[in-house]
């Protein structure tokens, strides 16, 4: 299966972040051991290797900013702060579940340079 195939939702959805099935089912595990109803807070902060890291974190719905975008993916909400989505709209998370190189990986379009370990970038 290609990487296009996998895309949740198709590559022409008008949301800034997408979401490959199986970071999306990676997430609804971890979100279902918290036990709470949360989204996906992603956003970059200064830092890392390459000037920029990637934040993820599971957040609460009041937690939401009125300037904030929310993305829908079937039931599951990812929200990103509008300085954020300036770094990584397009952005492709998707996840491995590999010995070796697994867990979350970033694909960002707008990211000039990566690091080794693909967790921050320069854009």
């Amino acid at each position: 299966m290609t990487q296009t195939e996998t895309l949740m939702p198709p590559a022409i959805d008008e949301r800034g972040i997408l979401i490959s099935e199986a970071a999306l089912a990676q997430l609804k595990v971890l979100r279902e051991q918290q036990g709470k109803d949360l989204m996906l807070r992603v956003g970059v902060s200064n830092g890392g290797c390459s000037g920029m890291s990637y934040k993820m974190d599971f957040a609460t719905l009041d937690s939401v900013m009125d300037q904030d975008e929310v993305y829908d993916y079937d039931g599951f909400q990812v929200v990103c702060d509008p300085k954020s989505l300036l770094y990584i709209y397009g952005l492709m998370l998707d996840y491995s579940n590999a010995l070796i190189g697994g867990g979350f990986q970033f694909t960002n379009p707008n990211a000039t340079a990566t690091c080794g370990c693909g967790k921050s970038f320069s854009a």
